[in-house]
């Protein structure tokens, strides 16, 4: 599953540091590919991450990410009422970044 574009953190990595940068990918794409769970489940559950550590823009991107994976805006609800029972309402919060377009 790969990014739109690259997000600061891999951009400094790649210039400085690229042979972990491609670890790093390689890991990534491993387990971000349908498998046990759909690429749908697998970003829904990194968007509820990004909730939960309080990185709104990640969710927003996220979301987006789910939804270009065939996510409805109800299966993002329900991710962001996931997010909502076990961060409180800073998770609630930042997953509501979910639904900003």
């Amino acid at each position: 599953m790969s990014q739109p574009q690259p997000a600061s953190w891999q951009s400094l990595l790649e210039q400085n540091a690229p042979e972990l940068l491609g670890n790093v990918s390689n890991v990534r794409e491993w387990v971000l590919q349908d498998g046990a769970l759909s690429l749908k489940v697998k970003t829904l559950m990194t968007m509820l991450c990004d909730a939960l550590l309080a990185h709104p823009d990640g969710v927003a991107a996220i979301a987006d990410r789910a939804r270009a994976a065939g996510a409805t805006e109800e299966e993002i609800a329900e991710t962001v009422a996931v997010a909502f029972l076990f961060g409180g309402m800073p998770a609630l919060v930042t997953g509501a970044n979910a639904f900003r377009k």
